[in-house]
C-alpha cells in the first residue's frame, strides 16, 4: 500500500495531503470534496483532479487545511493534492506544469509587515502645511 505525504502554502495557509491507494474519495477536513463550500474554492481544488484524469481515481485523498482565508486553503489544498499526485504517478508533472506552474511550485509572495509610522506596510500619516 502506497502512503504519501505532501503540504502545500498559500499565503498564511497550509494543507497537508495524504495519499493511499484507495477508490478516489478525497475529502478536506473530513468533508468529501463534493460538499466543500464556497463553490469558487471547490472549483480550485477541482482543477488539479480533472487534469489527473484516471489516476485520481485509484487512490483516496485526506487533507487537513488550516489558516488564512478560504482561497487560501484552496490555493494550498491544490498545491497539496498536485505534489502527491505527482509523486505517485510522475507522468502528471508535465500535465501540471504546462497547464499553471503553481500546483506543483507554490506562489512565494506572502504579506508585507508592518512598518512605524502609519496604519499597514507603506501608507504613513499624512502631514498638512497650512
Amino acid at each position: 500500500m502506497v502512503l504519501i505525504q505532501k503540504s502545500g502554502k498559500r499565503k498564511t495557509s497550509i494543507a497537508k495531503a495524504t495519499l493511499k491507494e484507495g477508490k478516489g474519495k478525497i475529502r478536506i477536513n473530513s468533508v468529501p470534496v463534493e460538499l466543500y463550500q464556497p463553490e469558487l474554492a471547490r472549483m480550485k481544488i477541482m482543477e488539479v483532479l480533472e487534469l489527473a484524469g484516471d489516476s485520481r481515481y485509484q487512490v483516496d485523498i485526506n487533507l487537513k487545511v488550516s489558516g488564512g482565508g478560504f482561497m487560501g486553503q484552496a490555493e494550498a489544498a491544490k498545491t497539496a493534492i498536485g505534489r502527491a499526485l505527482v509523486e505517485y504517478n510522475t507522468k502528471l508533472k508535465e500535465i501540471f506544469m504546462s497547464y499553471d506552474k503553481t500546483i506543483l511550485k507554490g506562489d512565494s509572495r506572502r504579506v508585507e509587515t508592518k512598518k512605524y509610522g502609519g496604519p499597514g506596510a507603506r501608507a504613513k500619516v499624512q502631514k498638512s502645511y497650512r
